[in-house]
């Protein structure tokens, strides 16, 4: 069986001065994304727990010692792009990212997979940075944030058609990740915990429906997204919500009568979802971890979730990391297939290379 770690991290934020270089001269500053929100940084600080910065090499060796034959990196810092306002600026960091990405790590380890950062406040910057990043490259596909204030509303806005459109002609991989808490409902919170336990599911699901309702995948039925690091159970909990509120009194129609996008009238929305996993449109990432896992397989089906270490997140060191794989190997609540499916399978399918 082959182990792939679909949602891996860097520690850009300890290393804003190597990003840099890869700046426009006279632009070059050492802090190039926001702080996520008023709790993150804090909860680190007071807990000693500050993530750790591994090289290529201490990546290597991590993949070695757990047994996962590659990871795909995604950012610490720049998690925080959707607090970015001003376009240019996210534009000038999100190509320095990438290229430090690139040169740092990417060419260093073939088993060092890259996704690219996405300058959305600029979508004609955000296509050409994303074909960049695949063609020249060679990522496999982009990241857009879950939240923040620059969003222009969600990610089903037709604002953002245009982006995938060209992730779609690309054949590349498209990532909602989670990152800042800000804007969901928690900004008053005093305590991190309970906005880390609920703002992370809860972003993704806000994202997903919206892309769900508003007809993204309708329009572009070759689009492949995944909505990463809220565990899984919040598959199941949606289509049961999403199915106790759409009935006809709820369907929602544009100016000349016609549907807005997502189920048909007499469809269930959960049948609908369940379609888009199905055929392999949205996949979600999980938790080794996760308690629920079997549940939400049950409900949507093997083929659309993924394993993600947070390496080196969450998960400080290789010895846990790979005793929760061994776990979920041993559980008897999932079938041989479900396991091969969400611990690689499922991996290859989604980042399958752009054509």
């Amino acid at each position: 069986m082959q182990i792939i770690d679909a949602d891996g991290h860097i520690n850009d934020h300890a290393c804003g001065d190597e990003i840099a270089q890869y700046m426009p001269k006279g632009n070059q500053m050492a802090k190039l994304f926001p702080e996520f929100d008023h709790l993150h940084f804090r909860y680190l600080k007071q807990n000693r727990r500050a993530t750790g910065n591994p090289s290529p090499d201490e990546w290597n060796q991590f993949l070695d010692k757990t047994g996962i034959a590659w990871t795909v990196l995604y950012p610490t810092a720049g998690l925080a792009v959707g607090r970015i306002m001003a376009p240019d600026w996210a534009v000038i960091a999100c190509r320095a990212y990438n290229t430090w990405l690139h040169e740092k790590f990417l060419k260093k380890n073939s088993r060092l997979k890259g996704v690219a950062l996405i300058p959305f406040q600029d979508i004609d910057a955000a296509i050409l940075e994303l074909r960049r990043a695949v063609k020249e490259l060679g990522m496999l596909g982009g990241m857009l944030p879950s939240n923040g204030e620059a969003i222009e509303g969600h990610l089903g806005n037709k604002i953002y058609w245009p982006l995938y459109e060209e992730a779609e002609k690309l054949g590349c991989a498209l990532a909602v990740h989670v990152g800042c808490l800000s804007r969901v409902g928690m900004d008053s919170f005093s305590t991190y915990y309970p906005a880390h336990a609920l703002g992370h599911p809860f972003s993704l699901m806000i994202q997903a429906s919206a892309m769900l309702a508003h007809g993204v995948f309708d329009h572009f039925p070759k689009l492949r997204v995944a909505f990463l690091e809220g565990g899984a159970t919040w598959v199941p909990f949606m289509m049961d919500r999403l199915d106790r509120s759409y009935h006809d009194g709820h369907v929602q129609l544009d100016l000349h009568g016609n549907l807005l996008g997502g189920p048909k009238q007499g469809e269930k929305a959960s049948d609908y979802f369940k379609q888009q996993l199905r055929e392999g449109r949205i996949f979600v990432g999980f938790d080794c971890d996760d308690d629920g896992l079997n549940t939400a397989v049950a409900k949507g089906g093997r083929q659309s979730f993924l394993f993600g270490s947070d390496f080196p997140h969450e998960v400080f060191d290789a010895t846990k990391c790979r005793h929760e794989i061994d776990e979920l190997l041993e559980r008897n609540d999932l079938t041989q297939a479900d396991k091969e499916a969400v611990l690689g399978g499922n991996a290859l399918n989604f980042y399958r290379p752009a054509l």
